[in-house]
């Protein structure tokens, strides 16, 4: 303790990267696990519409309670970022997840993958339009090569089929997720992390309910079991990943790690998402990933690299 007393700026600096890029990574391996539980479910017979909700309310219930302790009472800051909360929880967590499980009814998940994943380019892009924050030559080039890397990891160089809709859904997916990377470490909300967290998908569970209580939203369900190569696991199990480490975990981990990051690092961290989703595909699906997903797996992490090394020491 006494070591962290002392520690100068620039030490604790980097020790506050070093844990908000653990936080962050950890981020994307949560997020990276929920494509493959959800496709358990949908083979089951679950709807996305349904899998969504479960996966944004129960995550809501299982955060109330750190979010109110976190919060200590201080229910001036919820009013106070009211508007900043329910923008938050419906364009940051609701919309993305809800409009690529859309975007995926209608064209292939790589390609709407790679369309969502466009995501770090709109943040870099905003935040030199906004905020004049230029990116630097090694933050670009590692713009670049994280995308070809996807490219690769997606296995799209012989082409796709485009839907349309399809395309306009994974837009819509691509634009929330920028929303959530950009409002995440807004350095003008004080709210804490798991507060944030707890608030954002308590807000986009309940526009959830309300979209299926109205009919806007396909809520058809099924209790028989899901298969993950070959072996059968009660429905609710899933469902219970899907809520605590695909939502509730991987939504606090990145907000924390946005914060420490900034959201420019913090968005492309975020693509090792796809990295995580192949693996966990091949661990629970049996999907072994190509040759040229390696490669490409290769490239993402040395965009990562490069975007880290160009952002500023001091912040």
């Amino acid at each position: 303790m006494a070591t962290l007393t002392h520690d100068t700026p620039g030490v604790a600096a980097v020790r506050s990267g070093r844990v908000g890029l653990g936080f962050a990574v950890l981020s994307a391996m949560s997020f990276g696990l929920s494509g493959t539980l959800a496709k358990g479910l949908l083979e089951a017979g679950w709807t996305p519409g349904a899998a969504v909700t479960a996966r944004i309310a129960l995550a809501a219930l299982v955060l109330l309670v750190p979010g109110l302790v976190a919060l200590r009472g201080r229910w001036h800051l919820l009013r106070e970022h009211g508007r900043f909360v329910v923008v938050y929880g419906l364009v940051g967590v609701a919309v993305p997840q809800l409009a690529f499980f859309s975007a995926i009814e209608r064209m292939q998940v790589g390609v709407a993958l790679l369309i969502e994943f466009t995501a770090p380019a709109a943040v870099v892009m905003w935040l030199w339009l906004r905020h004049s924050q230029r990116p630097g030559a090694l933050t670009a080039v590692g713009g670049i090569t994280a995308g070809l890397g996807l490219v690769l990891v997606l296995d799209l160089v012989s082409g796709a089929d485009l839907d349309p809709v399809g395309v306009a859904w994974a837009l819509v997916a691509m634009a929330g997720c920028a929303t959530y990377f950009v409002m995440s470490g807004s350095a003008g909300s004080r709210l804490p992390p798991v507060v944030l967290a707890a608030s954002g998908v308590v807000v986009g569970g309940a526009a959830l309910l309300v979209a299926g209580a109205v009919g806007a939203l396909d809520m058809t369900w099924a209790t028989d079991p899901a298969s993950f190569r070959g072996v059968e696991v009660p429905w609710w199990l899933p469902v219970a990943g899907l809520a605590v480490v695909t939502c509730s975990l991987a939504y606090l981990f990145g907000i924390v790690g946005i914060r420490a990051l900034g959201s420019r690092v913090a968005s492309f961290v975020a693509l090792l998402e796809v990295l995580f989703g192949l693996l966990f595909a091949w661990l629970l699906l049996g999907e072994l990933p190509r040759a040229i997903q390696v490669a490409g797996g290769v490239a993402i992490v040395a965009g990562v690299v490069l975007v880290k090394l160009g952002e500023p020491r001091a912040r």
